[in-house]
């Protein structure tokens, strides 16, 4: 067990693995927020009825919108090999063109298309030759991804397809336009956030060529060697590899933009690229964390502890820090020290700023030795996956899910708010409940 005492003597990160497994939601949900990100596509997602019923549980509010996403459910004449995946993928696809007529249709493999070595990418270039409608093919596996790594496979894969539309950029710049190197910003954010964060960086005089996705697949960034190339999420190490590999871009390292802090350093990392001096951020950054003092007020001293789930907990942490709380332990499923490296440092820099303890990060955390940590430790609040919020409510401990902060717009300063609602509702919430002292 590890003491409050002991954490206390903890004066730098610190880096741990313990199962090696992904105790997470399932990959395939990213189809949730992708589809309606992606306004003329169509995601067929391939896998078994325990898929389909997942993804009917988990997007279950949005049955009388008409969601473009299906699900191809493989039987056992499919994993026997006894019929044709091609024809089968063939008649579905026919079918979607038909009835929906997009323009991208995204092939989501599963836990099942792994095991059975169903061949996607050999069967998606004949199909879409013959279809004449481009067929993306992403992995969202459990198996070798968690939570949010789903968007990175198709943001990656969607990323290889950017250079093929001959879309010209040009034609519409201004000179101030022209003289500056061509910036993508990549991640898949609500279209009003894309936007207040466009608008930030024009206010520094820097012009985002285009976001990775775009509404529409038609309008896909044209993105050439030598582009600048940013993220918004800590989760998307693929597809910024992809970037730098396939696309030779160049990947602008930066904390994420989640948070006054993190905005403010994201942008004046970019600003920093293009060898421009920030203007009026210090003042901005002032100013947003005056119209949050109800929260932090609340906040400050309190202590919580992160399970790991969707890999935002590195960013969140170092926010909640800056709140002046104090994080325990950051259980994370994938850590990538390279492309989180920026956010690393921030963190480390906020914790000795605040002159806090820096936290503990746990790769793939064993849960089990968690709850006993949790046990000991007594957070105020512990940020967790569905599973575990209702065992541990039970036990007295203050709960929220972690994947609320994936499905609400918590990017930019003026979303700061909303991290910080969803954060301190448990704790309002309990500390408004009457004392009740029943007699048995």
């Amino acid at each position: 067990m590890t003491s409050i005492k002991e954490l206390k003597q903890v004066k730098n990160l610190t880096f741990e693995c313990e199962t090696g497994n992904y105790h997470t939601f399932c990959p395939i949900s990213c189809v949730s927020w992708l589809y309606q990100k992606i306004e003329d596509s169509f995601f067929l997602v391939i896998g078994t009825k325990t898929c389909g019923y997942f993804l009917q549980n988990a997007m279950g509010v949005m049955i009388f919108a008409e969601p473009r996403y299906a699900m191809a459910e493989l039987e056992e004449g499919d994993i026997s090999a006894q019929l044709n995946d091609y024809e089968e993928l063939r008649r579905l696809c026919m079918q979607i063109k038909k009835d929906r007529n997009p323009s991208v249709i995204f092939w989501i493999g599963t836990c099942t298309t792994e095991i059975i070595k169903m061949d996607l990418e050999g069967i998606a270039p004949k199909l879409e030759s013959e279809l004449n409608v481009p067929i993306v093919v992403a992995r969202a596996n459990g198996l070798d991804y968690a939570f949010t790594q789903g968007e990175d496979t198709v943001l990656a894969a969607l990323a290889q397809r950017c250079t093929q539309l001959q879309f010209n950029h040009s034609s519409n710049n201004s000179d101030s336009q022209k003289s500056q190197k061509p910036l993508i910003v990549f991640g898949s954010l609500p279209n009003f956030v894309n936007k207040q964060l466009t608008l930030e960086l024009a206010n520094q005089g820097i012009d985002v060529s285009g976001w990775l996705p775009s509404s529409n697949y038609v309008d896909l960034p044209n993105i050439c060697p030598g582009d600048y190339v940013v993220g918004v999420n800590p989760f998307l190490s693929r597809t910024a590899t992809t970037l730098m590999r396939r696309r030779k871009a160049k990947l602008i390292v930066a904390p994420f933009p989640i948070g006054p802090d993190g905005t403010r350093a994201w942008i004046e990392k970019i600003c920093d690229v293009f060898g421009l001096k920030p203007r009026g951020l210090e003042e901005r950054e002032k100013n947003i964390w005056s119209n949050l003092k109800e929260y932090t007020e609340l906040l400050k001293g309190k202590s919580v502890f992160f399970m790991g789930d969707n890999l935002l907990e590195v960013s969140l942490a170092r926010f909640l820090v800056s709140c002046g709380m104090i994080v325990y332990e950051i259980g994370i499923p994938y850590m990538d020290k390279r492309y989180q490296k920026a956010e690393l440092e921030f963190l480390q820099a906020t914790c000795q700023k605040n002159g806090v303890m820096m936290p503990k990060i746990v790769e793939k955390p064993d849960n089990y030795n968690q709850l006993d940590r949790i046990q000991d430790l007594k957070p105020d609040l512990v940020i967790t996956g569905m599973a575990h919020a209702n065992p541990l409510e039970a036990r007295g401990i203050n709960t929220k899910w972690s994947v609320e902060f994936t499905f609400s717009p918590i990017h930019g300063f003026s979303n700061a708010k909303d991290v910080l609602e969803l954060v301190t509702r448990p704790l309002r919430r309990n500390s408004s409940l009457p004392d009740l002292n029943f007699k048995v």
